[in-house]
């Protein structure tokens, strides 16, 4: 009856990719731009995304994707995205990692094959303490900058 209303799916086409990020960049511009930089550099919109799965589990697919990319904020892996890299890595996926950082006033995204060693991997804890971080009020313009505003923008 409404089918005007229904938007069009974008066809899916290239590998399956798992993307493990952490929930702070959920539904935000960055996530966004980390899609459109895997479709650039992996010829891939086939993508597992947590995010559209709310709070449940999606560790479970990794199994299925041919490439795994996960994704550092300020050269630190969440405990989020540390589990599910184990994951990958038990599995044999291929793994590729996409650091967000800080340059100046600009975003710079840094997309590598494998791990960099100098990727720090957070406990629970210290993930805790990084989103007090970024959500405190000297973060608060930084975080707009860095991820978006997520009310403008969805």
């Amino acid at each position: 009856m409404f089918g005007f209303l229904k938007r069009k799916k974008k066809e899916k086409f290239g590998p399956l990719i798992y993307l493990s990020e952490p929930t702070i960049i959920y539904h935000t511009q960055t996530e966004k731009v980390i899609l459109k930089i895997l479709e650039e550099k992996l010829g891939s919109n086939n993508i597992v995304l947590p995010s559209d799965y709310g709070l449940k589990g999606t560790s479970h697919m990794i199994k299925d994707a041919e490439f795994f990319v996960a994704v550092a904020i300020i050269g630190k892996f969440t405990s989020l995205v540390v589990n599910e890299i184990k994951i990958a890595q038990g599995l044999g996926k291929k793994i590729y990692t996409l650091n967000i950082a800080r340059k100046g006033d600009e975003v710079e995204y840094i997309f590598t094959e494998g791990i960099p060693d100098d990727i720090e991997w957070l406990t629970p804890e210290e993930t805790n303490q990084l989103y007090e971080d970024f959500r405190g009020e000297e973060f608060s313009g930084f975080m707009k900058f860095f991820f978006g505003d997520r009310r403008r923008e969805w």
